[in-house]
């Protein structure tokens, strides 16, 4: 079993039904799975919530495990930023904070953005390819 840390456009594409990422879960949560998001990813998604969609968000996030950022995190996701900085990636506040709560906590993140965590530390789960059925 292990966790995984669901990066915003996969909690979105959820929410949504898209990209067969719901079927993907399930799957994980079959194999006995945990999954996974933090603080950013919920302000990112309820930055971008639409009227009507409040309670199926709340009772989709709250079946999550819930990974706070503390003050280790928040160092950790400063010194990424900082270090892709030096060798001329930029990486944008986010991202760096969601790779600090997966390499803190060892889990593995689940991204369909996997150009913006270029961290070769971080374990980043393998998405079998979508079918034309799942767009």
């Amino acid at each position: 079993m292990a966790i995984h840390l669901l990066d915003t456009d996969i909690i979105i594409d959820v929410l949504n039904g898209k990209r067969g990422r719901p079927s993907l879960l399930r799957g994980l949560v079959a194999d006995g799975h945990l999954l996974a998001c933090c603080s950013i990813s919920i302000t990112e998604v309820y930055a971008g919530l639409r009227p009507g969609e409040e309670q199926k968000t709340l009772n989709f996030l709250h079946s999550l495990k819930f990974y706070a950022v503390d003050f280790a995190v928040a160092q950790l996701a400063g010194a990424l930023k900082c270090d892709y900085s030096r060798k001329g990636k930029s990486l944008n506040i986010a991202d760096s904070t969601i790779a600090a709560v997966a390499l803190h906590h060892d889990l593995m993140l689940i991204t369909g953005n996997k150009k913006d965590f270029p961290m070769k530390e971080l374990r980043l789960y393998h998405e079998p390819p979508v079918t034309e059925g799942q767009k």
